[in-house]
């Protein structure tokens, strides 16, 4: 839970971005930056659990993906859900045809 980390000094989203990543993930909200706690055994085993199974249902039939810990910026934040799940056709493809 994030709410038990201390944040760090007001920056920009911008100024966010440039920052190299960091182990565990940081995410910028309320323009501050917040570092994730370290996931546990339990957490972890869970995540890939539910990741597997939601794209077992939702990729053969491309209705949905599940990607976990993927960095997500949008509406001035950035932010790494555990999971994040996306419908098909909103799933963000680069030129390249890679997500």
């Amino acid at each position: 839970m994030l709410n038990s980390v201390k944040p760090s000094k007001q920056i920009t989203l911008e100024e966010f971005l440039e920052l190299p990543e960091t182990k565990p993930a940081s995410e910028y909200f309320n323009n501050q930056i917040y570092q994730k706690p370290m996931p546990q055994g339990e957490h972890s085993a869970i995540q890939t659990c539910l990741s597997s199974a939601i794209n077992q249902a939702g990729v053969p039939q491309k209705l949905v993906m599940a990607l976990p810990e993927l960095i997500c910026t949008f509406n001035g934040c950035s932010i790494v859900p555990d999971i994040s799940v996306f419908a098909w056709q909103l799933i963000p493809i680069k030129p390249n045809g890679r997500i």
